[in-house]
């Protein structure tokens, strides 16, 4: 298994690109938890830090699929970086003015959401043309989701021992130009410069026309929710059982066993068509979420959060797979970047549906709302089988054509060549 990862990221700029990925994406991993402690250290409520963290989550829903969009129509270089840029600058903005004047920092959230590069779509968009072989490309998959765990388990700790060593304030600056850096590399990459996007056809719905990527969009948003709504849930079951470290028990639990069910789910080439597994995985997601209503003690409960992560890199991984195979011609960064956005909206949603639901009912009614999350993400599969009916698996073979016919361009037009090289 090992032997096989390693053989992948011996690919050349195959390390480069998903360090380069990861490091770039810190901001957005950390971004609300950085404002919410920027936020109090200025003297800010509680109420204020969540709503411009709520600001610049809804503001990142909407700019991902649209710069997505702009990287397909123009390139990865000429819309990340800038993008880069601009988003460290709204996010670096309070912390050389402070929370006045108000408005102002409102609009800076804005535009550290809108402007966060869709980095993470454009990696999967550049996995065909470097790795060539599909088996490789769906190991990366599961890599880059295993990846993105330790991301979210790691960008927090970050933000801490920035504000241990600095303050709140230099932690925003710090992290964001750690971003701009990460989002460098990747776009001077050689593949990131040499990539374009298949000829996409005018329509201004662009991946959305697909009714494949609509399953998987209404599928993905009540993944997120399940997931959100255990992350309060388990705060709540914490409460309940002495406090302490009890909800990071859980929590951990859920990030290990997501990660060993990546890692062995991309370790090996399943048989069969992604789709039909994709709802195989979601159904083993549902039954993984569903027993933790039960909400045993606490040994129990960790073991059984544990149990319902395994799956969910895996369905992530899968998911990144179909898309590849569903989205319109010319469109793969913009579907890439649709799948994270709904899968974050809906987890922000989990999270805001399951208060109420705890304060009626406790911890128990907070895990089966993730229950319930599960369970429809799973019909919405199911019921929507004929809109994502198993395509040939032509997706990979045809990344591969395109970045050919560039570099084959290149090679009879040494001015443009020259050109990319400076």
């Amino acid at each position: 298994m090992s032997a096989g990862y390693a053989q992948l990221l011996r690919t050349r700029h195959a390390a480069r690109l998903l360090a380069g990925t990861l490091v770039g994406r810190l901001p957005n991993a950390t971004g609300p938890l950085a404002v919410v402690l920027f936020t109090r250290a200025e003297g800010g409520g509680y109420v204020l830090a969540g709503v411009l963290s709520a600001v610049y989550g809804v503001s990142n829903a909407i700019g991902q699929p649209l710069l997505g969009r702009a990287v397909d129509m123009y390139g990865q270089p000429r819309v990340m970086l800038p993008a880069a840029v601009v988003s460290a600058l709204g996010m670096g903005l309070p912390a050389v003015i402070g929370l006045e004047p108000l408005p102002l920092v409102y609009a800076a959230m804005v535009i550290a959401g809108f402007f966060t590069p869709p980095l993470e779509g454009g990696l999967r968009a550049l996995w065909p043309s470097v790795l060539k072989r599909e088996d490789r490309v769906h190991a990366a998959y599961a890599l880059d989701a295993v990846a993105q765990e330790v991301l979210f388990a790691v960008g927090p700790l970050l933000v801490t021992t920035c504000v241990a060593l600095w303050s709140e304030r230099w932690a925003l600056l710090v992290i964001n130009a750690i971003g701009v850096l990460g989002a460098l590399s990747v776009v001077v990459s050689p593949p990131s410069r040499r990539w374009r996007s298949a000829p996409r056809e005018a329509h201004w719905l662009g991946a959305l026309r697909s009714s494949g990527m609509l399953v998987l969009i209404a599928s993905f948003f009540f993944v997120g929710l399940a997931l959100g709504s255990i992350a309060v849930a388990a705060v709540a079951y914490a409460d309940a059982h002495g406090g302490g470290m009890v909800s990071s028990y859980l929590l951990s639990a859920l990030g290990v066993g997501a990660l060993l069910g990546g890692v062995v789910y991309g370790a090996r080439q399943w048989p069969g068509h992604p789709e039909n597994r994709l709802r195989v995985l979601a159904a083993l997601l549902a039954l993984g979420y569903v027993p933790l209503a039960l909400t045993p003690g606490v040994l129990g409960m960790t073991l059984l959060t544990g149990v319902a992560g395994v799956f969910l890199a895996p369905a992530l991984a899968c998911a990144f797979v179909v898309v590849d195979r569903h989205a319109p011609r010319g469109t793969v960064t913009e579907a890439f970047s649709w799948l994270v956005t709904t899968f974050g909206v809906g987890s922000a949603v989990g999270m805001t549906v399951v208060g109420p639901a705890v304060e009626r009912g406790g911890p128990a009614a907070g895990f089966a709302v993730a229950g319930a999350g599960g369970v429809a993400a799973l019909l919405v599969l199911v019921s929507t089988k004929r809109f994502l009916a198993p395509v040939r698996d032509a997706a990979v073979r045809a990344a591969a054509q395109v970045t050919a016919e560039t570099d084959r361009n290149e090679a009879v037009q040494p001015g443009f060549r020259a050109g990319h090289q400076a």
